[in-house]
């Protein structure tokens, strides 16, 4: 039984002038054909590694995943800023213009948007799916090089999953980089992903799951980190810089924590809390709001004007503890103008906590905002009387002596 396989030495069986240069998407299927056809056992199905030496390879067919316990690994994740390269002009001396390592480029032509597509029907759900250490290169935005749009996709899980990992990947230039529908267990985890619509999205619903140690940087069109639906979901350790229209964004989420990230964003709503979200914690943040310095993208904006909060709450028993706020705009930039930002605004809900957070601001502000519709909020030590704004009666607040 092959359980290894090199996609630089594997023949696909009557189609010997398909390489993985000219369509790695049809070899990778091919392996995972060859796998099914020999594993086909109940109870033994051990699964296998498809290794991507370092190279330059193009995707003309999406990969269709429908195996456990397979693991797709390069050696090196490539990634290199292709919106620099784009946005500098004469580029005739440089060392490099392109991704490297082990990289794929997405030139689907095939009728698919993805590169790659988990999905299986039936039971058990698919588990133990690992992509490990290569490259993902949407390659161009078309006509337009700074708009995050283009229809791909990197990976793409659109079926139950459990125990399933992303590591060491490198993706840009995808509209959507990795999406994640109906999982237990994952983990994405040291991965550099950026110059994507979205990087992250965690749709439908998921539990016990992390998102860690990865380095993000979304468009202004999509997420960084979106999550629907998560219980117990851990976002830690990650550093997440511009450009995404949030750095973390949960839609319905409960019993969650984010926790000893660093946020750098050049638009309001950094984290934001939809629909019912309730008894998350966010605490030990740092966050960093500043303007856009490069000019191609100056025009661009989320759509959010900073009414809207750093923080905006919407659900109930969330806390929101030992954060650091920078908010470094000048006064002239501030949107709508001669009104003070707001720092975390609670939209709405009961009984949220929030606590020792400290702001540091070029300009003055609310440091906690409260609307109408909200109910036995608690703010402690997190700004003075004169940073503390509320529209409701029903609240306790003791501000920073």
């Amino acid at each position: 039984m092959t359980t290894v396989y090199d996609v630089t030495t594997w023949s696909i069986p009557g189609n010997p002038s398909a390489t993985p240069y000219n369509d790695i998407g049809l070899v990778i299927n091919s392996i995972i054909a060859d796998v099914k056809s020999q594993q086909t056992s109940q109870a033994s199905k051990p699964g296998a590694v498809v290794y991507i030496p370092p190279g330059d390879y193009s995707l003309k067919t999406r990969v269709n995943v429908d195996i456990s316990f397979l693991t797709i690994r390069g050696s090196g994740h490539g990634f290199t800023s292709s919106s620099i390269r784009y946005n500098a002009g004469n580029t005739s001396g440089w060392h490099e213009i392109n991704p490297g390592g082990s990289r794929i480029r997405v030139e689907n032509t095939d009728g698919n948007t993805d590169a790659f597509r988990v999905y299986r029907t039936g039971d058990p759900r698919l588990s133990s799916i690992v992509f490990q250490n290569f490259c993902l290169d949407g390659v161009s935005f078309n006509s337009n090089q700074n708009s995050y749009v283009n229809g791909k996709t990197g990976i793409r899980f659109d079926s139950a999953n459990d125990a399933c990992r992303i590591e060491g990947m490198g993706m840009v230039y995808l509209e959507h980089g990795l999406v994640v529908r109906d999982t237990d267990a994952l983990s994405v985890s040291g991965n550099f992903l950026a110059e994507c619509g979205s990087c992250i999205e965690l749709p439908g619903s998921g539990q016990a799951s992390k998102v860690t140690d990865n380095l993000i940087g979304a468009g202004y069109v999509g997420f960084s980190i979106f999550a629907e639906g998560h219980m117990g979901l851990l976002v830690t350790g990650n550093n997440v810089f511009p450009r995404g229209k949030s750095s973390v964004h949960f839609k319905n989420c409960t019993r969650s924590t984010i926790t000893a990230n660093r946020f750098h964003a050049f638009y309001p709503g950094m984290v934001n809390f939809e629909g019912s979200c309730t008894e998350n914690l966010l605490g030990a943040n740092h966050f960093l709001r500043q303007m856009e310095p490069f000019d191609p993208l100056k025009p661009y904006t989320n759509g959010l004007d900073d009414l809207f909060g750093l923080v905006h709450i919407a659900g109930s028993a969330n806390t929101v503890t030992g954060n650091h706020f920078s908010y470094d705009v000048p006064s002239a930039s501030v949107k709508p103008q001669g009104q003070k930002p707001t720092i975390v605004l609670v939209a709405s809900g009961a009984n949220n906590y929030i606590a020792s957070n400290n702001t540091v601001a070029s300009v003055p502000v609310n440091t906690v905002v409260l609307d109408a519709s909200t109910t036995g909020t608690k703010i402690l030590d997190s700004g003075t009387s004169a940073e503390f704004a509320h529209y409701t009666s029903s609240y306790s607040f003791r501000a920073t002596p």
